[in-house]
């Protein structure tokens, strides 16, 4: 959705900008010198030749649809979270900002970069185009780098580093992660208990289930990265689906604008989807 909304952002910028522009150049009436017309014959010649109603409506609205696609391309887009994948960072009903220019600019219809603008960090929350189906925008946090080695046992992760040729691996190193007790957030009726864990120089929350999970390890491909969620055992991230292909990268998560509560039953006879409360609690930066 959020791809065919940037497809018809460029069109009705570019059929809005040409028909004014066409209309500017071959079809507006010829402006009479000043020094041989005067004030009051300028004026009834203006309204002799009042501008056509779609070419005015393009005139208006050309700024507007312009701005918007320049924005949302380049600049900030917005973007809503749809499970509790990322709790307890994100909660359902976050309206999120996600930084389009953190890492490059991308043309909007292909995606395909102009300039690379930073470097994806670990630990950075970022929004992407789910690899098994692009149409779709996933969001999770970068846990491996590429070329990295991600490990993960007893729910803890380690990072062991690029292997440089010739010389010797560096160790696995356990990501830092301490206890704050239990959640008062349940999932499928399971209590959850609730860690402080530091990517980088990022210190979040996560939280995790007493459910058993074997031990694994995977290996970045250069050009990937590795992601998980927040909620570690309610996540489909790269655990089941793979790496996250750095083209597929929509940019970062930085800030809650708006926060909604949606707490009405299904037998209630207002809708679900319209929100009960705004947590204003919820509202800015993200870590």
């Amino acid at each position: 959705m959020a791809t065919y909304f940037s497809i018809i952002l460029v069109v009705v910028s570019a059929i809005t900008g040409l028909v004014w522009l066409a209309y500017a150049l071959f079809f507006a009436p010829k402006k009479v010198s000043a020094a041989t017309v005067d004030s009051v014959n300028v004026n009834q010649i203006d309204a002799d030749h009042e501008m056509p109603a779609l070419v005015d409506f393009c005139k208006q609205m050309f700024p507007i649809f312009f701005g918007v696609m320049i924005f949302r391309s380049f600049i900030y887009e917005p973007f809503q979270i749809p499970s509790g994948s990322m709790f307890p960072t994100l909660l359902v009903g976050d309206f999120l900002l996600v930084e389009k220019f953190a890492y490059s600019l991308k043309e909007p219809v292909g995606r395909n970069e102009i300039v690379k603008t930073g470097e994806v960090k670990r630990g950075d929350v970022v929004v992407f185009k789910f690899p098994k189906d692009e149409r779709i925008d996933y969001i999770k946090r970068v846990v491996g780098l590429p070329g990295e080695t991600v490990y993960y046992r007893s729910k803890q992760i380690y990072i062991q580093e690029v292997c440089e040729a010739n010389t010797p691996c560096p160790p696995r190193i356990a990501v830092d992660l301490k206890s704050e007790g239990r959640s008062n957030i349940e999932e499928h009726g399971a209590a959850l208990s609730m860690f402080s864990e530091t990517l980088g120089d990022v210190e979040h929350k996560i939280l995790r289930s007493r459910k058993i999970e074997a031990a694994s390890s995977y290996v970045v491909p250069q050009g990937h990265y590795f992601v998980m969620g927040d909620n570690r055992d309610n996540s489909a991230d790269s655990r089941a689906w793979g790496f996250v292909p750095e083209e597929n990268i929509v940019g970062k998560a930085v800030f809650i604008w708006i926060s909604f509560e949606f707490e009405r039953a299904e037998e209630d006879f207002i809708p679900t989807f319209i929100p009960t409360g705004i947590r204003f609690n919820r509202i800015g930066a993200i870590r």
